[in-house]
């Protein structure tokens, strides 16, 4: 038992870097549409923003738009996915407690289920990084040599 285990372990193991890599690619597909809406009609965005009480909605609505389409091409590149995945974070965030956390939890309700998932795929990417296959790790394998 202890060698089937084992060898599991071992099979198991060399797929750490698709985890990563999956989540990188969902994100970055899931940020862009929005961010692409958003900036197609920056000042109706910044009108709801105001309608939600937001404070300075026409830059909140720049900072977020900005954030997701930044991020949408960072995390397919898999460059600084560490660090672009805080603001990311930061976003769903606002948009679970002020657009979705009312409809409760159903992604077919409009709840925060899906800005959820977000939340944890992206928090994920800030603890294990963006994996083996992305620009951060070419660039730290050339500076570590």
């Amino acid at each position: 038992m202890k060698k089937l285990y084992l060898l599991y372990r071992g099979f198991v193991e060399r797929l750490k870097d698709w985890p990563p890599l999956v989540f990188r690619l969902i994100l970055a597909y899931g940020f862009f549409e929005p961010a692409l809406k958003k900036w197609s009609n920056m000042e109706a965005i910044a009108q709801w923003f105001a309608s939600m009480h937001y404070p300075l909605p026409t830059l909140n609505a720049y900072l977020a738009a900005t954030t997701e389409i930044s991020g949408s091409i960072l995390l397919l590149l898999g460059l600084g996915t560490r660090l672009i995945s805080l603001p990311l974070m930061f976003v769903m965030l606002v948009a679970i407690f002020t657009v979705h956390i009312g409809n409760g939890f159903a992604a077919g309700s409009n709840g925060f289920e899906i800005p959820l998932y977000y939340l944890a795929m992206l928090f994920s990417l800030v603890v294990t990084g963006s994996g083996k296959f992305s620009l951060d790790y070419l660039i730290w394998k050339k500076v570590k040599s």
